[in-house]
């Protein structure tokens, strides 16, 4: 359902991970609110999905972007300076996944995982408060983690490290950052109907009984209590709060965002 608000009237949001997904549904919402918007991604469709916001009327752009390298980072927010104004809120969104037992999971998988994952949000996060402070800006830092950031799944020691060092960053910095005006708040989405968690039900369907797809996902989503798959609009609402001026008392939090998968 389109949004009647208009909170980010002139103001600045960059979404890592914006080229699909739920990336691509905060940069959305965040546009339709008024917001001018980078979406970046490490692939070239980024730029397919800015195009899209731009032929609805939006101001936006598109950045291919490895949010694991510091001077790719520190480029991506100078150019959002230059062309759009400085940054009022910054997404980290980007993320990776593998799946595999314990003995067959390389260290390159975890190398990355974690890199994209945990490293990614806090450079991206060091970069933009960065220049919010300079700027004088009461900004929003919003910071993806998962269900797996309340608890670790099967296969995954990796990603469920991954997660957990996202929400530690997003309570450390909400201690330093408050003081600076800017809030730094972290969500956790449940099954999303999203390419990942495609992969996801394939992947975990295989190790865990040879399940055909769909079937082992239908088995999750009967154990949610509002009894269906979340989607990315479901989660770019609370992510448009939360980087909103009504979330001004809000920092340090990780809201889980999961049709009550998981109820902490």
């Amino acid at each position: 359902m389109p949004s009647k608000l208009r909170r980010f009237e002139g103001k600045v949001a960059v979404i890592t991970g914006g080229s699909r997904g739920i990336g691509k549904a905060i940069a959305e919402r965040l546009s339709e609110e008024g917001a001018k918007v980078c979406v970046a991604a490490n692939e070239k469709a980024v730029h397919d999905t800015a195009a899209g916001l731009r032929a609805l009327g939006r101001n936006a752009i598109g950045a291919e972007v490895d949010v694991t390298s510091t001077a790719e980072v520190q480029a991506l927010y100078a150019r959002v300076a230059e062309e759009l104004g400085e940054v009022d809120v910054s997404v980290q969104n980007a993320g990776v996944i593998t799946i595999a037992k314990l003995e067959d999971m390389t260290e390159a998988e975890w190398d990355r995982v974690m890199a994209v994952n945990t490293k990614g949000v806090f450079l991206c996060c060091q970069e933009a408060a960065g220049r919010m402070r300079r700027a004088g800006k009461k900004g929003r830092l919003v910071n993806t983690a998962s269900g797996q950031a309340r608890q670790g799944f099967i296969y995954t020691p990796h990603y469920a490290a991954s997660k957990f060092g996202v929400v530690g960053i997003t309570q450390s910095l909400a201690k330093e950052l408050a003081r600076h005006g800017i809030t730094v708040n972290a969500f956790c989405p449940g099954i999303i109907a999203t390419e990942m968690w495609a992969y996801n039900d394939a992947a975990w369907g295989k190790l865990l009984g040879d399940y055909q797809p769909g079937e082992l996902m239908a088995e999750w989503v009967a154990n949610i209590p509002v009894g269906r798959v979340g989607t990315g609009e479901d989660v770019a609402a609370l992510v448009a709060f939360l980087a909103s001026d009504e979330a001004e008392y809000i920092t340090g939090q990780t809201v889980n965002v999961d049709g009550g998968m998981f109820m902490s």
